[in-house]
């Protein structure tokens, strides 16, 4: 017979998430994972069978017990600690609704603290080293063509990875003004414009692939050779390619990934001065203090700002010491 956190964690992660929040197949593993490690923790740690397992278990203690046990014994880092524990809460929110009368409890394990942890600077690459990466691939190939579209498209989007990968030719407008449609998380969409350069890749790719006729809306846009869509690991396989390849140090010494070019993308708008909303809007953010993150790493916005400020005062007709006799003398003499 099923206990009852048997019962409550499938409702919560099909009917619940799955049905109601709407969440991506992606996030909805994440979840999944988090309580199967827990289920291992208690099995292994308190020797509690995963069959016996019942919520009277389950409570603030064993909750930190588990948080630490991820990174004493799993070597986890703090984000992924915090990303376990959000997880839970987001269960034990859930349960409030569901059986009040384990709201004490639940609220015990609500109130356990998120790990604090440094915040590191987003990585990002500059405009010219972003720009040789894009030239990288070999356009007299097919397989270079498609390889140069699909980091064209990624990196102009700003695209997630998986992003990428769900791609389909019907979410592509090519027609003026041309966008792309993304599905993000909890099955978000948003229109992304396309530059000119991209759209006329992404032009010459559909044609060369005969998908920019009628029929083709639900093929994925980039595929491999058995013409299935290419995975997350799979598009970042390709970006490494060409990283191995260039002769550029700082961009082989770069750790890079597909989000990297994410940020990059980001970063470069705010350079250039797009507001902070529009960034947002194009990322998928739900929250703008996310997107902010990109104001504090832009050295050119900053560079910018200390110009305007200081443009009165540090002035270009300085002296020049060494036309300064009285001051040479000294020198001199020291």
């Amino acid at each position: 017979m099923a206990t009852d956190f048997a019962i409550y964690l499938r409702r919560f992660l099909t009917d619940y998430l799955a049905g109601i929040r709407g969440y991506s197949t992606n996030t909805i593993l994440s979840y999944r994972d988090t309580f199967k490690l827990l289920i291992c923790y208690l099995r292994d740690q308190r020797s509690i069978p995963p069959e016996k397992l019942t919520l009277e278990q389950i409570d603030a203690r064993a909750i930190t017990g588990f948080l630490d046990w991820l990174e004493t014994s799993r070597g986890n880092s703090t984000s992924t600690r915090n990303q376990r524990r959000a997880a839970i809460d987001s269960f034990f929110t859930w349960m409030q609704t569901q059986d009040p009368t384990r709201m004490a409890c639940c609220q015990d394990i609500l109130a356990i603290p998120a790990k604090k942890k440094d915040q590191p600077a987003v990585a990002h690459l500059t405009v010219e080293q972003t720009r040789g990466l894009l030239a990288l691939p070999d356009r007299s190939t097919r397989q270079g063509r498609r390889d140069a579209t699909l980091l064209a498209t990624l990196y102009d989007t700003a695209a997630r990875v998986q992003e990428l990968a769900d791609l389909s030719v019907g979410d592509i407008r090519l027609d003026a003004p041309a966008m792309v449609t993304l599905t993000g998380k909890g099955r978000k969409t948003r229109h992304v414009p396309l530059t000119g350069n991209t759209v006329a890749l992404l032009a010459a790719y559909l044609a060369e692939h005969h998908l920019n006729s009628a029929g083709h809306d639900q093929q994925p846009l980039f595929f491999n050779q058995h013409q299935f869509k290419l995975s997350r690991g799979g598009i970042t396989w390709i970006l490494h390619k060409y990283q191995r390849r260039t002769d550029n140090p700082e961009l082989t010494k770069a750790r890079l990934s597909p989000h990297i070019l994410r940020h990059s993308k980001a970063t470069h708008l705010y350079d250039a001065g797009v507001p902070l909303p529009y960034i947002r809007d194009i990322l998928g953010h739900a929250d703008l203090s996310t997107t902010e993150i990109y104001a504090r790493v832009s050295i050119e916005a900053k560079r910018k700002a200390l110009e305007a400020a200081y443009s009165e005062i540090v002035t270009t007709d300085l002296p020049e010491w060494n036309q300064n006799p009285e001051l040479l003398t000294w020198l001199d003499n020291l």
